[in-house]
């Protein structure tokens, strides 16, 4: 009586594979670069929702970059939760940075906020 047409299964077919794709290249590595770079400079802003905590940071040298940090919860498990730091906090970054030159954009892999560090990924850390 209800039947489900052909058409409406390859469209939500394609919707699925779409959504999916796209899930998957944003929470991937593949946009960002493999070497890590290291990036000091003052935290401007904090945002700790989903689907990753972000920090904008202001650099000396190059201006203002975007920090992608972890999902919610791994962020969290570093120990870098809401009030650990705040804005114009001096951080150091060590992560990996968009292949995009023109985009400053760097998913981080630790932050060290004074002495204090948060190893975000520390299966992916590179360097001590």
């Amino acid at each position: 009586m209800f039947g489900i047409s052909a058409q409406r299964v390859v469209a939500a077919a394609i919707l699925s594979a779409a959504l999916a794709t796209g899930a998957a290249a944003h929470h991937g590595w593949s946009w960002a670069e493999a070497d890590q770079i290291e990036l000091r400079g003052t935290i401007q802003k904090i945002s700790m929702g989903g689907p990753h905590p972000t920090l904008d940071v202001a650099t000396a040298d190059d201006g203002a970059w975007l920090v992608e940090l972890g999902n919610p919860r791994q962020t969290e498990r570093s120990g870098f939760v809401e009030g650990v730091a705040k804005p114009g906090d001096q951080v150091v970054v060590l992560g990996n940075r968009s292949q995009d030159p023109k985009e400053k954009r760097l998913k981080a892999v630790r932050l060290t906020i004074g002495e204090k560090g948060y190893d975000i990924y520390p299966d992916r850390i590179k360097t001590n």
